[in-house]
């Protein structure tokens, strides 16, 4: 699908979508926990119908009913075909530690760009834990030939190129023959992500101690117990509609819990830095028309957050610099070239030194915008669209749904002027 857009004004009020993230865990735990669980608002998105598409795949069994899915978990078998992860990073990495679990081989891939995606450090950290697998020299498709369990003890692994292996240990850890502790031999990045599995592990009955920088965390041997949750609302997705109504008119978000421990609340902190006129209530936040002033800011714990707030930056009256981007290389897509080209495209004095990018303020305008199938750089450019002059047009419009299936909707609701059709 291909979406044509031009400057609009935008005023009204949204539901943010479900959290990803918590959606992607809390299918995992359920299928891990003997019993049955019951997930209220999950996310459905390409990502995380596959991580419920593995869970199944491994023989646990489960069923939609109305806005819930109960998962009947404890038990796994080895499949009968390889898990295809389809571009789910977030599965692939922490179905590869609980397929650690099954007693047999597992084969796990995907598409091709999420076969681009590094997993050796995982799998290094596995076999400590007395796992073999084989790989694609450190990259999908890998197989995992598990045992029925894993021995305890201690696992290192690097902390700075993804957080989600630190992740897919600790969801492994508690079901370990006797207590795990994982050992991040380098500053941890992202590190509000591993606080999100240790909140859903503990929803799930498990309580893992972790020192203050979480180079250290210990986990006991504990089953895990069914649970009843409601998946909070997505602050990643939020801040597409957040943004937008920073540039360009008056934005409500509803369903958004303050207190939350997700990496991409940090977009309240960013907007206030940079002048926005945002509101924070209970259980939303509303965003207004705004100069915005330029940042200095390490990205390192949100990552996720970089293409919108680069887009932001371009509207900033000033020169910014963004820093902590050294992942981004290794995501959907380059996601620093993604955002550098299509900003360049429409008239942005941006430049880069390795990991740094440096952004200066300027008036923009439309141009054709390729978003290498990545929906934070396709949802980024809707977003700046609003403000600039002429037409934009963004092809594979269509990738939104890996994360937020209903943006071109919503964002249509808000007052955009949008256009679909297919791609030519």
């Amino acid at each position: 699908m291909k979406v044509k857009l031009s400057a609009s004004s935008l005023n009204g009020s949204l539901t943010a979508p479900p959290s990803k993230s918590m959606t992607h865990r809390a299918f995992i735990l359920g299928a891990l926990a003997k019993g049955t669980s019951v997930i209220r608002h999950p996310l459905k998105s390409d990502d995380t119908d596959a991580t419920l598409q593995a869970i199944k795949d491994l023989g646990v069994v489960y069923e939609i009913t109305g806005e819930a899915v109960k998962i009947h978990g404890g038990t796994l078998r080895a499949p009968e075909s390889p898990i295809d992860c389809r571009e789910s990073g977030t599965t692939l990495r922490l179905m590869t530690a609980v397929c650690a679990l099954v007693d047999g081989e597992v084969t796990l891939s995907g598409g091709s760009s999420l076969r681009k995606r590094p997993i050796g450090p995982l799998l290094d950290a596995l076999h400590q834990a007395g796992i073999k697998s084989t790989s694609n020299n450190g990259y999908p498709p890998v197989t995992v030939h598990g045992i029925g369990g894993v021995k305890g003890g201690t696992v290192e692994i690097p902390g700075n190129i993804s957080s989600q292996y630190i992740s897919a240990l600790l969801l492994l850890a508690p079901l370990a023959e006797s207590p795990l502790t994982v050992k991040v031999t380098t500053p941890l990045e992202s590190k509000p992500y591993v606080a999100m599995t240790m909140d859903a592990m503990k929803a799930y009955g498990v309580t893992a101690s972790t020192s203050n920088e979480m180079t250290t965390t210990d986990v006991p041997p504990s089953p895990y117990t069914a649970a009843y949750m409601r998946v909070e609302g997505d602050w990643s997705s939020a801040a597409y509609p957040l943004a937008a109504g920073a540039l360009a008119g008056n934005v409500r978000v509803e369903n958004l819990n303050n207190q939350s421990s997700q990496a991409d609340k940090a977009i309240t902190d960013i907007l206030t830095r940079m002048n926005a006129d945002i509101t924070i209530n209970e259980n939303s936040v509303e965003s207004r028309r705004s100069s915005l002033k330029p940042l200095n800011l390490d990205l390192s714990d949100c990552p996720d957050l970089y293409p919108i707030v680069s887009a932001l930056c371009t509207q900033a009256k000033g020169e910014s610099t963004l820093t902590g981007l050294a992942r981004l290389r290794i995501k959907e897509s380059d996601r620093i070239q993604s955002m550098e080209e299509g900003l360049r495209a429409m008239g942005a004095d941006i430049t880069q030194d390795g990991n740094t990018v440096k952004i200066k303020g300027t008036r923009l305008h439309g141009a054709k915008i390729n978003p290498y199938q990545d929906h934070r750089i396709a949802m980024s450019f809707a977003v700046l669209s609003m403000i600039a002059d002429g037409e934009t047009v963004i092809t594979d419009a269509e990738c939104v749904s890996k994360s937020y299936p209903e943006f071109w909707s919503h964002m249509e609701q808000l007052g955009a002027n949008i256009r679909r059709s297919k791609d030519e």
